[in-house]
């Protein structure tokens, strides 16, 4: 397959396997739903129930909006994290375990890399969609208050881009469907504890630092900094965690598909 002139390699393979993607799933694009009703349920009973209970956030002024405005761009980071890890982990699996679609992918002229490629850009965009219709939820709830949160667009690709290289990697260490129970057992306890309901002045410092090491703790930084109208050394220090771990999941999930794929 033809290389682009700076090494990267050529588009149409990746495309192939999302415009596959897309076939397979056209019948069952309702499913996604789930993926955003679940953020908009925890939107309405923790940032609007309980956030009517809830004084002033700390590091939040009045004019930002109050708890709700704290918590939604929370929501929104978890539900791009989500769209994008689940189809590299569970879908990603069975294609790879129980289906074995990749042997008959690979039997034609798409390589390995291809497949690498196209799986991260078909959870990529996946993740994209869920969180466009959650965005425009909040839109629609008012609770989109500064111009800066345009970049929460671009912030969710890169989180896409780095919970899908992720998963890629994760996946390719799964032995059987009962280890990803481990992996829930990481995602459940990141989700709660990464500020995404209450934020990092409330832990002790040694948890601070442990919360500040967690990937989804930046994705959350990366969207909800603009989206509360702060745009400052915060946003690229978290859009550059999240560069750095995404292209070396997707080093290391390279290297161990074609372990496992190529015999």
């Amino acid at each position: 397959m033809p290389a682009c002139p700076w090494g990267w390699p050529a588009l149409s393979g990746p495309v192939a396997l999302v415009e596959r993607s897309l076939v397979v799933h056209r019948h069952s694009w309702h499913l996604l739903l789930a993926e955003i009703f679940e953020p908009v349920l925890y939107l309405l009973s923790l940032g609007v129930g309980i956030g009517a209970l809830v004084g002033e956030v700390p590091g939040l002024r009045p004019d930002q909006g109050g708890y709700a405005a704290f918590v939604a761009p929370a929501l929104l980071a978890t539900a791009a994290m989500n769209g994008a890890m689940d189809e590299t982990t569970f879908n990603l699996y069975a294609k790879l375990r129980t289906l074995r679609t990749y042997d008959s992918i690979l039997s034609t002229p798409l390589s390995v890399r291809d497949i690498a490629f196209g799986e991260v850009l078909w959870a990529l965009l996946r993740g994209t969609a869920v969180t466009v219709v959650f965005a425009a939820a909040l839109a629609a709830f008012g609770m989109v208050t500064s111009p800066w949160a345009l970049l929460v667009l671009p912030g969710a690709l890169l989180v896409g881009f780095a919970f899908a290289s992720l998963g890629l990697a994760v996946v390719t260490f799964v032995r059987s469907w009962q280890d990803f129970q481990l992996v829930q057992l990481f995602m459940l306890p990141m989700f709660l504890f990464a500020t995404t309901f209450y934020p990092l002045g409330v832990y002790p410092r040694p948890v601070q630092i442990v919360v500040e090491c967690l990937p989804l703790y930046h994705a959350i930084q990366l969207i909800r900094l603009p989206a509360t109208g702060v745009v400052d050394g915060g946003v690229a220090v978290a859009a550059g965690y999240l560069l750095v771990l995404g292209t070396l999941a997707l080093a290391l999930a390279l290297r161990r598909l074609r372990t496992a794929l190529v015999r």
